[in-house]
């Protein structure tokens, strides 16, 4: 007779189990690719998002992420770049983890006149996705780096595309797109330096994501506010989560970008970007920083993306393993 009773009890164990799986596994796993293990240093931009379905994204490489045979990138299914800026686009990268400071770390491999972003697309033979002029520019530049120009997707404001069960489109970021000489021909890209320009490509912008557990993610790119974020961002794609810049001078400040989450997207929670500080000491948030700033004006929960952790979130945009 007390067969029944444990056998009964060794099911709930397995259903529960199998519960747990099976809620990780609708689960979008987002982890920061910066220069510092465990930390948020000053020039950290890029993220992995992990669809349930497994599709991989790599949005913003920049300089942190070391080259294709980075070990922290694996699969790459898409690359995401919101505009051509060095700190975005990657005009070179660091030699291993850790190298430099945290405030100023070590970029010395060289990836101009192609790009980290570049380098990166066709040795994982991944999609790139781009706005504005872009398209025709990648193209270029990824036959000349051996991949295949059909690999480059063009995303402008107002369309669709998918990869895989992931949906992205793009939105409007107020900044500046200019590209430097160095990605050009020495003729070209000689006459611009002598001039002191840079070559426009077209306005940049930033994205939203649509993941198939629901999750609906906002990524700013580069931007100031913009009403956008209101009427684009939240009213119409209805964004659970964001991911925001906070750096000041070239983009929207710690006030200010508390402003657009508290008051324009209002996301169930926000992911830190674009700090241009040493917003962490041990993993902690330093006190008085842009970030400890930002965080303390906030209405929702807020995660700082330390280097190499992963958090993970669920179709309404909360973060459930990691944060």
């Amino acid at each position: 007779m007390k067969v029944l009773p444990a056998l009964l009890a060794a099911l709930c164990v397995a259903f529960a189990g199998m519960s747990a799986q099976t809620a990780e596994a609708q689960n979008v796993k987002i982890t920061p690719l910066g220069s510092h293990d465990g930390e948020f240093c000053a020039r950290d931009r890029a993220l992995i998002f992990e669809d349930p379905d497994g599709t991989r994204i790599l949005y913003d490489a920049g300089y942190t992420v070391r080259g294709v045979d980075d070990p922290r990138l694996g699969k790459i299914d898409v690359v995401l770049l919101s505009h051509v800026h060095g700190d975005h686009i990657g005009p070179a990268h660091q030699p291993a983890a850790n190298a430099g400071t945290c405030k100023s770390p070590q970029f010395s491999v060289k990836d101009t006149p192609n790009s980290n972003t570049i380098n990166i697309a066709t040795g994982k033979k991944a999609k790139l996705m781009v706005g504005a002029e872009l398209n025709s520019f990648f193209a270029h530049k990824m036959k000349v780096a051996g991949g295949d120009p059909k690999q480059v997707i063009t995303n402008r404001f107002g369309s669709m595309q998918k990869v895989g069960g992931v949906k992205f489109t793009t939105v409007p970021a107020v900044h500046t797109n200019g590209l430097h000489p160095d990605f050009l021909d020495k003729e070209l890209g000689g006459m611009l330096t002598v001039n002191g320009l840079t070559a426009y490509v077209g306005p940049p912008n930033g994205y939203v994501v649509i993941f198939s557990n629901g999750l609906v993610a906002y990524l700013s790119g580069d931007t100031g506010i913009t009403a956008e974020q209101d009427l684009v961002v939240r009213k119409y794609y209805k964004a659970n989560l964001a991911m925001i810049n906070i750096g000041d001078v070239f983009t929207t400040g710690p006030t200010e970008a508390a402003y657009v989450i508290n008051e324009m997207v209002k996301p169930a929670e926000v992911i830190l970007s674009h700090a241009n500080e040493v917003a962490t000491k041990g993993g902690k948030v330093v006190p008085g920083s842009r970030t400890d700033i930002f965080m303390k004006a906030l209405k929702v929960p807020a995660h700082v993306p330390l280097s190499g952790k992963t958090m993970e979130f669920n179709g309404s945009g909360k973060c459930v393993a990691g944060c």
